[in-house]
């Protein structure tokens, strides 16, 4: 940790569900191999994979459900009117959503229930490869916070969506838009900063900030908290970081071991895990011994 600063607590948080089981439990393992600095990790589950995610409980390990997270009013959706039985969160003041968003919503309201300095987001589908200590996400008082100042030219084909959600939400005029990239696979956040900014879209809409965040289906909550910072708060309280903690395979097909090996055994100055994207279909064992490979070799 650079710089002089207060004494900060932190947590790590991870949103999974049953079908990401497997991989989640291979981070889990990692984070107990290599990681410091917190005091707590935090899984964000469904109310019917409480069960399954149990397994990976312990005394640094707490699982957090949907219906502990969020309001009376944003519910699952029984399963015999969902359609074609997927799970559906309905509320009188949002269209319907699916997992994903809801998962992304929970990442926000969890810094309503938790009082940790630091939040470190670490998916569902990486590992740590490497000792990392949260404290490390601190310069002094400031939390690091990473970007990609070239935007939409390196981004996902939703950036310039998720960059007007966040301008709406947060009523930032066109000149004021934020097109920086701040979506990647191990995300720091202040907890403090979370919630002065639903305080702020709050009281900007006069309506809870689920109801504005989710008012469209396409929305980033990793663009929303990056243009709450740089966007109102000029950048204060933050330092951007060029270093991605982690690099991802994202896209089909899936990375042989040789690749995956490669990744592994390649990572850049302040690369920490590595990690596969969920929807691309590998073999979480081909993945575990690649990952545990990788640690036993470095230690």
């Amino acid at each position: 940790m650079s710089g002089a600063g207060s004494k900060k607590t932190n947590a790590i948080i991870t949103a999974s569900y049953a079908p990401d089981f497997e991989r989640c439990a291979i981070l889990c393992e990692t984070i107990d191999r290599h990681a410091h600095g917190y005091d707590c990790h935090y899984l964000l589950v469904d109310g019917p994979d409480r069960e399954l995610f149990a397994k990976l409980a312990g005394p640094k390990r707490k699982l957090l459900t949907d219906t502990e997270l969020l309001p009376w009013w944003f519910r699952r959706a029984p399963q015999a009117i969902s359609p074609k039985k997927r799970r559906v969160w309905l509320s009188p003041l949002t269209p319907p959503m699916h997992g994903w968003h809801t998962q992304q919503i929970m990442r926000i309201a969890i810094a309503q229930k938790i009082d940790a300095d630091g939040l470190l987001y670490c998916d569902s589908d990486t590992a740590f490869l490497c000792d990392y200590d949260l404290n490390d996400m601190w310069d002094g008082d400031a939390m690091r916070l990473w970007l990609d100042p070239t935007g939409a030219e390196n981004a996902d084909n939703d950036h310039q969506t998720w960059v007007n959600h966040s301008a709406m939400a947060l009523n930032l005029r066109d000149n004021e838009k934020v097109d920086n990239n701040y979506v990647c696979s191990f995300v720091t956040w202040s907890r403090r900063t979370v919630v002065d900014m639903c305080r702020h879209i709050e009281d900007l809409h006069g309506k809870p900030w689920i109801a504005v965040v989710a008012s469209k289906r396409k929305f980033s909550e990793c663009m929303l908290y990056g243009a709450y910072v740089d966007g109102v708060l000029g950048g204060k309280g933050h330092v951007g970081d060029l270093r991605q903690l982690c690099p991802m395979h994202w896209v089909n097909p899936a990375p042989t071991d040789q690749q995956l090996v490669k990744m592994a055994t390649e990572l850049s100055d302040g690369q920490v895990g590595m990690g596969v994207q969920s929807t691309v279909p590998i073999d979480p064992e081909r993945f575990r011994k690649v990952v545990i490979g990788a640690t036993a070799a470095a230690a």
